[in-house]
């Protein structure tokens, strides 16, 4: 028996697997939310008062504002395209489109006794 006194007893453990068991959840930190809290708030008791009217230089290049500008004239527009229809409409269109297309297109139908 003093031969086995060396041995290591317990779980086998193998490298490259993770442990298995109770991960501990992390403890949110309440006075960093108090603290993000008081910042926004005065942030917006500044701007009401007026006091935060720091002129803040556009870095971005003329072609950098006529991107931004059309890709939000676009994002406008297809809002407006979507809300003009009504759901049932938008189907019913669906369904036409695809009564427009060959039969290529149509799920073949599959038979085993044949």
């Amino acid at each position: 028996m003093a031969e086995y006194e060396s041995v290591n007893r317990g779980a086998l453990q193998l490298k490259g697997v993770a442990e298995i068991g109770v991960k501990k959840k992390k403890k949110k930190n309440k006075e960093t939310k108090k603290m993000l809290e008081q910042i926004t708030s005065n942030q917006q008791h500044l701007e009401d008062r007026g006091e935060n009217k720091r002129a803040t230089t556009d870095k971005r290049t003329l072609a950098q504002k006529a991107f931004d500008k059309m890709q939000e004239k676009r994002q406008i527009e297809r809002i407006l395209k979507k809300a003009s229809k009504t759901h049932k409409q938008s189907v019913e269109e669906f369904n036409r489109h695809l009564d427009t297309l060959t039969e290529h297109y149509d799920i073949p139908k599959v038979s085993w006794t044949k």
